[in-house]
C-alpha cells in the first residue's frame, strides 16, 4: 500500500509525523478528505475540492479520468464508507478527527421554509435568516436553494415589495450606515438588519446561473426598478450587493429592456463610481455603464447624473498608479458618452477632461487607445469651437495625436482618426503661436 508522510495534528507533540494511506488523500488538494464524495466516473474527491472544480471553475469533466460529466452526473455521491475509515484511522493515530459533515439540505426543506416565510411578517425574518444560514453552509446547499421551485422568485418579491417605498437618502462619502458598522461591510456576510437586506444578501450569495436570471427577467416584473431602489439605500453593503446583482442581470437582458432603464437606475450606478464604495464595486459599476450607455437615451441620463465628471476624476486618480482595468472601462464609457452632444459638452467643460482622455490615449491597451481617440474625434468633429481647439493644443492633445500618427502602435483605426483630426484643424493648430516649432516636421500634410 502506498503511503504519504504528512505533519500530524496531535496532542502528542513527540510524534511529529504519520504515514497516511494514499486513498485517504483528495487527488486535487492532496490533503486528507474531510467529506469524501464520488463522481459518476468512480473517482473519490473531497467535496470542497471537486465542487470548486465543477461548479466554481466551470470544468465539465472528471479531473482524473477526463470523462465528461452530464448535468445529472455533476452532483457527487457521499462516500460514507471511506469517511468512516478516515475517521477511525484518525482516532487510532491520534490525528485530529474530522467531524461528520452535515447532510445537505433538500428541496422539500427549502420549500417549507419559503412557505413559512409567506405566512406572515412574524415568520419572515426568522425564515430568511434560516435560508441565509443554509446558503452559507456549503455550495451544495446554495445550488439546492437556487433550484428549489419558487425560492428565488420569493427572494426577489421581498426586494420588490420594498422597492415602491421611498428609499432614504444616500450617505455622504466616507460615512457608513449602522448595518455596515455592525457587520464590517464584509462581502458575502449572510447577516442583515431587515428582511429586504437579508433577501438581497442571499441573492448575492447564490451566484445565480444564467437560467435563473432568465426566469427572473421573464416574469415581467421590472427588475431594474427594484435595483434602482437598492442602489439608493443608505447602506454601502446593500449597494455593493445591488451593483453586483445588476451586472449579472444586465448581461442577460435584451436591448429592449436596457433602453428603458430609468434615470434613477442610471443615477444609482453612477453614484457607485462617485462614492467609490470599493475598487471592485467601481469596476462592476463601470461594466454596467458600458452595457447601459450603448443607447442614446441612457447616455443622456448618465451625463445628467454626473457620469462625465466622475469618470474624469477616476481617470485622474487611477492613471497615476491605480487600476489599469478601471481606466480601460472608464475610457470606454466616456467614449459612449461622447456619442451625444450633452456628453461632449460636459467633457470639454471639465478643466481636466480633454487632457485626461488624451493621456489615456497613449497609456492604455490598443482597445483603450481606440476608445480614447474615438472620444477625441467626436469632440474635434462635432464640438470644435475655437476655444476647444485652443485648449486641445494647450493641454497636449495635438502632441499626443502626432505621437499616435508616428508610432502607429495602437493600430490603423486610431492612427487614421488621429491623422484626420490633425488635417481637419491644421489651419488653427499649425498657425497658433502655442504650436511648438519642432512638431512642424511631423505634422501630416
Amino acid at each position: 500500500m502506498e503511503v504519504y508522510t504528512i505533519d500530524r495534528k496531535s496532542v502528542d507533540a513527540s510524534a511529529a509525523q504519520v504515514d497516511v494511506p494514499s486513498y485517504f488523500l483528495c487527488p486535487i488538494s492532496m490533503e486528507i478528505m474531510r467529506d469524501p464524495v464520488t463522481l459518476s466516473s468512480g473517482i473519490t474527491y473531497d467535496r470542497e475540492s471537486i465542487e470548486r472544480w465543477v461548479f466554481t471553475d466551470g470544468h465539465g469533466e472528471c479531473p482524473m479520468t477526463k470523462q465528461q460529466l452530464g448535468a445529472a452526473d455533476r452532483e457527487p455521491t457521499p462516500n460514507h464508507t471511506l469517511r468512516r475509515l478516515i475517521q477511525g484511522w484518525c482516532a487510532v493515530h491520534a490525528v485530529e478527527r474530522f467531524p461528520t459533515p452535515r447532510a445537505p439540505v433538500d428541496a422539500a426543506r427549502v420549500a417549507s421554509i419559503v412557505d413559512a416565510a409567506r405566512r406572515g411578517h412574524d415568520l419572515l425574518a426568522a425564515s430568511l435568516k434560516e435560508l441565509a444560514d443554509i446558503v452559507a453552509e456549503s455550495d451544495c446547499n446554495r445550488r439546492c436553494v437556487e433550484a428549489a421551485p419558487g425560492a428565488v422568485a420569493f427572494l426577489v418579491s421581498v426586494l420588490k415589495k420594498h422597492a415602491a417605498q421611498d428609499a432614504p437618502k444616500q450617505p455622504s462619502l466616507g460615512s457608513q450606515s449602522q448595518e455596515d458598522q455592525m457587520y464590517g461591510a464584509v462581502l458575502g456576510s449572510p447577516k442583515a438588519s431587515s428582511p429586504e437586506d437579508t433577501a438581497l444578501s442571499i441573492l448575492h450569495s447564490l451566484r445565480l446561473s444564467e437560467e435563473s436570471w432568465k426566469r427572473i427577467l421573464e416574469r415581467g416584473e421590472n427588475f431594474l426598478d427594484t435595483m434602482a431602489s437598492v442602489l439608493r439605500r443608505p447602506s454601502h453593503l446593500s449597494r455593493t450587493y445591488g451593483i453586483q446583482l445588476l451586472k449579472a442581470a444586465v448581461s442577460e437582458m435584451p436591448p429592449a429592456q436596457l433602453t428603458s432603464a430609468s434615470a434613477e437606475l442610471v443615477e444609482g450606478v453612477v453614484s457607485v463610481v462617485t462614492d467609490k464604495l470599493s475598487a471592485k464595486a467601481v469596476k462592476i459599476a463601470l461594466h454596467v455603464l458600458c452595457r447601459l450607455c450603448l443607447w442614446g437615451r441612457n447616455r443622456v441620463k448618465a451625463v445628467e447624473a454626473g457620469a462625465v465628471a466622475a469618470l474624469v476624476e477616476l481617470l485622474l486618480n487611477e492613471c497615476c498608479g491605480g487600476s489599469k482595468q478601471a481606466c480601460e472601462l472608464a475610457i470606454v464609457v466616456l467614449d459612449h458618452l461622447c456619442g451625444c452632444a450633452e456628453g461632449r459638452l460636459e467633457l470639454v467643460a471639465h478643466p481636466a477632461g480633454l487632457a485626461v482622455v488624451a493621456r489615456a490615449a497613449t497609456r492604455l491597451s490598443a482597445a483603450g487607445t481606440e476608445s480614447a481617440v474615438r472620444a477625441l474625434h467626436a469632440v474635434a468633429r462635432h464640438s470644435a469651437t475655437p476655444a476647444v481647439l485652443q485648449e486641445m493644443l494647450a493641454v497636449g492633445v495635438v502632441g499626443r495625436l502626432l505621437f499616435l500618427v508616428q508610432a502607429g502602435a495602437a493600430g490603423d483605426r486610431p492612427r487614421e482618426r488621429a491623422r484626420e483630426m490633425l488635417k481637419m484643424h491644421a489651419r488653427v493648430w499649425r498657425g497658433s503661436p502655442c504650436f511648438s516649432s519642432h512638431l512642424n516636421a511631423s505634422y501630416p500634410s
